[in-house]
């Protein structure tokens, strides 16, 4: 997919990045990696930019409540407590060994993703798709992912790898779009819609009040060109955001909506490993500026 291919940019960047600089010590890895992807060092001592303070985070921030939340079968667990099973997409199946799966007893379409890192993933259709998934051995890759090494993200280093199986979410439409809502102690600041059309992906977005605002990541997937219509269940999507967000001073939270129905994606506390490359540049800047950073030293 064109959009989605262009978005991997970042990824290819960090990935190179981690590979040449993997033995330098944290902050220098940190600061080297923000200057190759951004252009620019970062402030680490006085940080004032929205991507400053998630490197700062990953560098001191060890609050032990990060660690079940971005582990994707412990947080389904602790979501559901907050806001009820009814939001949480179905898991079919988790474990370490795909062999161990009774794949007739698992509904199709579905997602098979590992929990401890993100970016990987696949749909299962039918059983060509499971043979040839089984036969890639990529699964076994994913259990030897260590996200934090490549991207200095604290709360991943000690994650247990494992892999899940989930329910595909559908809509009339095909794909629901995903919807990252940005929440500073509680407070929804700003939303970006992700979703595709004709084989292209798009990525835009907007304040609380849905209204669009002219900000964009070059790094990742171009503004959708023409309107796009508010969420029948977007006030419910903001109330379930805010309250994710109560306890952090900064957190992503990730939904899917359609007309009857709002399920969880994730939590994220380094959206994007914190090189988001926003224009214009005072993006960064204004969200720092919400950010009363909180720092946990364990």
């Amino acid at each position: 997919m064109p959009g989605y291919n262009d978005g991997k940019m970042r990824e290819r960047l960090q990935n190179l990045a981690g590979r040449i600089l993997s033995p330098l010590p944290d902050k220098a890895y940190i600061s080297l990696q923000y200057w190759i992807i951004l252009g620019r060092w970062p402030n680490l001592n006085s940080p004032m930019r929205f991507t400053e303070k998630i490197q700062v985070r990953k560098l001191y921030d060890r609050n032990p409540a990060y660690n079940p939340l971005i582990d994707k079968i412990e947080a389904k667990k602790h979501i559901a407590q907050m806001i009820g099973s009814e939001f949480m997409i179905p898991t079919y199946w988790s474990g370490k060994d795909l062999s161990a799966v009774d794949w007739d007893k698992i509904p199709r379409p579905c997602i098979v993703k590992p929990s401890h890192t993100s970016g990987q993933g696949h749909t299962i259709y039918d059983e060509a798709d499971i043979d040839r998934l089984i036969a890639s051995r990529e699964p076994d890759a994913w259990n030897k992912i260590n996200h934090y090494r490549f991207n200095r993200e604290w709360a991943y280093a000690d994650l247990e790898p494992s892999i899940l199986i989930e329910e595909m979410l559908q809509t009339k439409d095909g794909l629901p779009a995903d919807f990252r809502f940005y929440v500073f102690d509680g407070n929804v600041q700003l939303i970006e819609m992700t979703h595709r059309e004709n084989g292209r992906g798009y990525s835009t977005i907007f304040d609380p009040d849905w209204y669009r605002l002219d900000i964009r990541d070059p790094l990742f997937l171009e503004p959708y060109p023409g309107e796009l219509e508010k969420p029948d269940r977007f006030g419910d999507m903001l109330e379930i955001a805010s309250l994710l967000g109560t306890n952090h001073d900064f957190v992503r939270v990730d939904l899917y909506a359609e007309d009857d129905w709002i399920k969880f994606g994730e939590l994220t506390f380094y959206p994007s490993g914190g090189y988001e490359a926003f224009v214009p540049d005072c993006t960064d800047i204004w969200l720092g500026s919400l950010w009363d950073q909180r720092l946990y030293s364990g």
